[in-house]
């Protein structure tokens, strides 16, 4: 008999026994055991991030902080230098980024393929330049975090931070909630973060999020994550929220899931990502799989990440084939379920080229029936976020 091989053992959360004492349905996810949904249900959730303001705990992601071993004391040189070290294995520009902005790119490999996507941060804190903030996804943090330090050798340490808590506050209501608790947060705007000072610790805060709403991603020391968390849950309008809600809110904002919508075969030109490729590094094609990434770029590609409307009620999987309307087969879904603020089910996949236009009929091939659908743009529900007004 063939030695059977040991269970996964899962890891939990800071926040696990207080998910369980909220009723959480829990469920292995990413290496961790994580609440799913709570007793009101993934359509109620969904629901009331979009109206008042929904908690995440989303701390099987992978926070780190990339610093220089030796640092000159020079701000601009030291940043410089840190980002000199990830540029290489990213297609974002992150030298030029400025104090206490957050660059969202793509870790790639060798061929142009999605790896991950992830959050880079630079500090606001001249005295913490040569350092980066780098929020990875939970599936892939491992293999990131040793590509990351591999790439840095011994010129910089990554410090990981996910024994500690990273919270989402998402929806309308994010706002004002987080202004009651910590007033300078609310000056952030979209895609810039800082540190704060609460209760003795020290929070770093991002303006940011995976639902499409306002809102913030608050990184905290194990010590100060219960407190925290406790006191974001006694404010009537938050109320906590499982990783089924959050999937369906960021299917319905267009955002890719990485190991679903993005994989290695992928390229940021095929996933409709091609904002994250930096004008500077699209000049200097130093990035990895640049030859076929600027080729796609000015000669298309054969395939693209679109938008699937089907028609009735009934939610359509992840891997349903997609036929044109002959029966020809175009592509797959890559994400699908239903979409409650838009009413009915929603889907993204990939297609051809030429059949990847809105308003493109299409057929799903769901256990051998035929399902109409309509291509569709992205996102199904417009984007909320916080831009502050140009000064």
């Amino acid at each position: 008999m063939a030695e059977l091989a040991p269970a996964e053992v899962l890891r939990e959360t800071v926040f696990a026994e207080r998910n369980r004492a909220l009723g959480a349905r829990m469920v292995p996810f990413g290496g961790y055991v994580m609440p799913v949904q709570y007793p009101t249900g993934i359509l109620a959730e969904h629901v009331w991030t979009r109206t008042h303001a929904g908690l995440f705990d989303v701390s099987h992601m992978g926070p780190s902080f990339l610093s220089l071993a030796a640092p000159s004391g020079e701000p601009e040189a030291d940043h410089r230098a840190i980002s000199a070290l990830v540029e290489p294995l990213i297609c974002g520009d992150l030298a030029g980024l400025k104090p206490g902005n957050i660059r969202y790119t793509l870790l790639l490999n060798d061929a142009g393929g999605v790896i991950d996507d992830l959050m880079v941060a630079r500090p606001v804190d001249p005295a913490a330049a040569g350092t980066l903030y780098i929020v990875v996804n939970a599936g892939t943090k491992g293999g990131d975090f040793d590509r990351i330090q591999e790439a840095a050798g011994n010129r910089a340490t990554l410090r990981r931070a996910d024994a500690g808590g990273l919270i989402a506050l998402q929806g309308p209501a994010a706002a004002a909630v987080m202004g009651a608790l910590i007033p300078q947060a609310v000056e952030l705007g979209f895609m810039t973060y800082g540190t704060f000072d609460w209760e003795g610790g020290k929070l770093t805060m991002s303006r940011s999020g995976y639902t499409g709403e306002d809102g913030f991603e608050i990184l905290v020391s194990p010590e100060q994550a219960g407190a925290l968390w406790d006191r974001l849950t006694t404010d009537q309008r938050v109320k906590p929220i499982g990783l089924g809600a959050r999937d369906s809110l960021r299917l319905e904002a267009g955002l890719p899931l990485n190991g679903h919508d993005l994989d290695g075969t992928t390229s940021p030109v095929e996933a409709d990502l091609s904002f994250a490729i930096s004008k500077r590094r699209r000049e200097k094609a130093d990035f990895p799989g640049a030859k076929r990434i600027l080729r796609e770029l000015t000669q298309g590609v054969a395939r693209r990440r679109v938008g699937l409307k089907p028609a009735g009620r009934a939610p359509v999987r992840d891997g349903t084939e997609i036929c044109d309307v002959d029966g020809r087969p175009i592509g797959t879904v890559t994400s699908g379920g239903f979409g409650a603020t838009v009413g009915g089910p929603i889907a993204m996949g990939y297609v051809a080229a030429g059949v990847a236009e809105p308003e493109t009929p299409v057929n799903l091939m769901v256990r051998g029936k035929e399902i109409v659908a309509t291509v569709v743009p992205l996102p199904f529900v417009s984007h909320r976020y916080y831009r502050k007004p140009a000064s």
